[in-house]
């Protein structure tokens, strides 16, 4: 699901095309040229046939020093799904680089093998190409990013794709950050993908990877002090709850709940990740029975929504925004969190 995707499917069924933009491709992957010599790359989910992804490669297959290119994409003859396609089988491109030693891919030196399947990134064909990869580089379905995720790692391959940045909140892929296995990439979120139509529009999309960059040893410069007012303890977690991830406090030695966003500047020799604030991480200590919910228009309605996140007791009801009741106990609840520990408090 690159250039030719339907990044809109992993939350609805509406044909809604992007393409992935080379001068993305090209700013992100400036800062990793040195894990590509002599390595193969493999782009297994792409329609090489108007794939940036494979222009972006075959054009720097020599400044690069690659020793191979492979592209293949999903084949399907719905309209709806992750491409249109003007052939009947599904393809995949492979290059070498030029004989000439030129420096421009020819139609010549590309060579072109017709799938007896489908393309599917998880068909037998796919998986011998992904089997002889050193590196996969796409942009996968939304919709199956757990699933691309995890043959990823079972394969043990290094990888740059890019996902939905919320993805880090799913427990298929949450435990790989925390483990160190997968992390964030250098261009900033909000990326922009071109339509069918020539409309630009901005997808909460990011890089993935577990290639090593600069970017990923460079420590946040703290400057704020803990104090109680400014860092609320949660009600359900021994954590306390930090708004934005340039305000973590420096000299706070427990677990601090942060952004999401914090991941784009986490360095793991300055912070221990620990936990995430969702059900399924088995973070709370606390379960709340059904509550009411009252939303920002003033409706209300009988909700169970405390239990999957990090909840604030307060005082009085917020001046806007959806707050809950317990009995006679006002909250509110904080979107994900990450759980973290800071290895260099400074006093």
């Amino acid at each position: 699901m690159t250039n030719r995707s339907n990044l809109t499917q992993a939350k609805s069924n509406k044909n809604d095309e992007f393409y992935t933009q080379l001068i993305d491709i090209e700013n992100e992957l400036k800062h990793y040229k040195d894990h590509f010599k002599d390595k193969v790359v493999y782009c297994n989910a792409d329609d090489p046939r108007v794939s940036n992804f494979f222009h972006y490669f075959s054009y720097n297959f020599e400044y690069l020093g690659l020793k191979k290119l492979i592209t293949t994409c999903y084949q399907n003859q719905e309209m709806d799904l992750f491409s249109m396609h003007d052939r009947e089988n599904a393809i995949a491109l492979i290059y070498e680089g030029e004989k000439d030693n030129g420096r421009v891919p020819t139609v010549e030196n590309i060579g072109v093998i017709e799938l007896k399947g489908d393309g599917d990134f998880r068909s037998p064909e796919a998986i011998e190409f992904l089997k002889e990869a050193d590196i996969v580089v796409t942009n996968p379905p939304f919709s199956l990013f757990r699933e691309y995720v995890a043959q990823l790692v079972e394969y043990k391959k290094d990888f740059l794709i890019i996902g939905n940045f919320n993805s880090v909140t799913y427990k298929e892929v949450f435990p790989l950050i925390k483990e160190d296995k997968i992390w964030t990439g250098v261009s900033p979120r909000s990326m922009k993908f071109e339509t069918p139509e020539g409309e630009i529009k901005t997808v909460n999309a990011k890089w993935f990877t577990n290639l090593d960059i600069k970017k990923r040893h460079e420590e946040m410069i703290l400057y704020k002090k803990y104090n109680d007012d400014d860092y609320p303890e949660f009600d359900n977690c021994n954590a306390i709850n930090v708004d934005k991830t340039n305000e973590i406090p420096m000299d706070y030695e427990g677990v601090m709940g942060v952004p999401i966003t914090f991941l784009e500047s986490y360095n793991p020799k300055q912070f221990e990740i620990v936990g995430i604030t969702k059900t399924w991480d088995d973070f709370a200590s606390k379960i709340y029975p059904r509550q009411i919910q009252v939303s920002s228009n003033g409706r209300k309605s009988e909700v169970t929504k405390l239990n999957d996140g990090g909840v604030i007791r307060l005082e009085k009801p917020p001046e806007k925004g959806t707050y809950y009741l317990v009995d006679d106990e006002i909250f509110i609840q904080k979107y994900a969190r990450i759980l973290i520990k800071n290895k260099k408090v400074v006093k």
